[in-house]
């Protein structure tokens, strides 16, 4: 029998058999999570910030076992009351957060508070004792980024996580999972975007988001989710950054910049390209089905295109083949000067469909019973068609809430911890610098930023 073109639109049951084989190499098996529902073993915690990133966490930790919200804490009174009313374990109402670290009952913490609060609240509930869940950007200076580090080394007992839920998304881990097993090549570029057009709205003074002293703007609003997936992806660290960014549309006062891009250089050579702009939400991949964000993770071999999910809509991955290279002409058949002639028309060749990233549920095993194993078939001649996509079991925010449930109650190591989240302020921090600069700006610089000199700090201790 012929062997068909993977990028042909049309899916027999060997393609189907071909493609599943390829995706049970590549599967992730997202961890179970122990759900404990006997009232004795509820981990309790607190939420410190209930406005809008609060509100949403105060609701999806409502469908997580294990857990019970002992209090929630704004000084906000509206948000305040919006966040109580939105748990269904009726937590007291706390204005202040040091009343809330004061309480033995408290296990934990989680801090959904504006960036440059992070450091001094997770500080306190370090010191208090807490586990602490910390939404990104984790800390807002470099000075932070020391302090932090010292200060949960020496509170190794206590979890500290970061709100980067890509870590606990099932495509993200397959897509690292393929990325490891070679199946997109040697990866060599990242392009990264989160576009919106409604930031004049509702990122405007007096928002602290719109203010320097305050924010790290789209750096580490929307970018630092990004730039995390980037490190990820290519498996280590920038080397340095490069970028502009300009208050360009809105000229009400703000200083935190309405547009970036920025480039990342890794010491493989690889590349970070990232864009963030405030007038227009389109994203070119998955066919412009999706808007505002999605990353593309491109191998010598093959690429991935990648959008976390919403509450609303189902997180996509898509794998593309790269075109193989033109078979060379034998000499002496009469036909090596149109090979020449249309060499050069090969850049602009018939790109490939892409095949869906497929999770778990859709893998053949040979296990599968008969009506089984013809479910999924049917399913992978679906998504191919592009009549269904295949869907996390999960959304990942309640994955890592789950998580962080399970981490402070059997101290296992969150996917998203501290010296994650440290990297991914630095990137962050480091980024704002090239920008406000305009130089190129190495990322070990943050180790000689914030820091006081000995001698300074020995006069100061006297």
């Amino acid at each position: 029998m012929s062997r068909r073109n993977p990028d042909s639109s049309s899916l027999t049951r060997r393609d189907a058999t071909k493609f599943a084989g390829a995706a049970a190499a590549t599967a992730v098996f997202a961890p179970r999570i122990q759900t404990v529902k006997a009232a004795g073993n509820q981990l309790q915690y607190a939420v410190i910030g209930v406005g809008g990133r609060g509100q949403y966490h105060v609701q999806h930790f409502n469908g997580a076992d294990g857990g019970r919200c002992m209090a929630v804490c704004d000084i906000d009174d509206a948000n305040l009351k919006k966040g109580q009313s939105m748990s269904k374990d009726k937590p007291e109402a706390v204005r202040d957060y040091r009343e809330v670290l004061a309480r033995k009952d408290i296990e934990a913490v989680l801090i959904a508070t504006p960036l440059y609060t992070h450091f001094p609240i997770t500080k306190d509930a370090l010191l208090a004792g807490k586990h602490v869940f910390c939404e990104k950007s984790l800390v807002f200076t470099a000075a932070e980024v020391h302090e932090l580090r010292k200060l949960s080394n020496e509170h190794p007992k206590q979890v500290l996580q970061v709100g980067l839920q890509r870590r606990y998304s099932q495509f993200y881990q397959t897509a690292k999972q393929m990325v490891e097993q070679g199946l997109i090549g040697r990866v060599t570029h990242v392009y990264a975007q989160w576009h919106r057009n409604s930031l004049g709205k509702t990122w405007s003074p007096p928002s602290w988001r719109v203010d320097k002293k305050k924010s790290g703007g789209l750096t580490a609003e929307l970018a630092s989710h990004q730039i995390d997936v980037a490190d990820w992806m290519i498996g280590s660290h920038p080397e340095f950054v490069v970028g502009v960014g300009g208050v360009d549309e809105y000229k009400d006062g703000r200083d935190v910049y309405d547009n970036i891009q920025l480039i990342f250089k890794y010491p493989g050579g690889q590349k970070l390209m990232y864009s963030s702009i405030s007038t227009n939400h389109h994203l070119a991949l998955f066919g412009s089905t999706r808007t505002q964000f999605g990353e593309m993770i491109m191998g010598t071999d093959g690429t991935i295109h990648i959008t976390v999910g919403t509450d609303n809509e189902p997180a996509t991955a898509m794998w593309f083949y790269e075109p193989g290279p033109k078979k060379a002409t034998a000499a002496g058949s009469g036909k090596e000067k149109s090979a020449k002639a249309s060499s050069s028309l090969t850049s602009t060749g018939k790109g490939g469909k892409g095949l869906p990233v497929l999770m778990d549920k859709d893998k053949v095993t040979g296990n599968e019973s008969f009506l089984e194993k013809e479910m999924k078939y049917a399913r992978m001649w679906l998504y191919k068609k592009g009549v269904m996509v295949p869907e996390e079991t999960k959304n990942p925010v309640d994955v890592q809430l789950e998580a962080f449930i399970e981490s402070c109650k059997t101290g296992s190591k969150p996917k998203a911890d501290l010296e994650v989240g440290l990297e991914d302020s630095t990137n962050v921090i480091l980024a704002n610098l090239a920008m406000d600069e305009g130089r190129r700006v190495y990322m070990n610089e943050i180790d000689k930023m914030g820091k006081v000199p000995a001698a300074a700090a020995g006069a100061k201790k006297g």
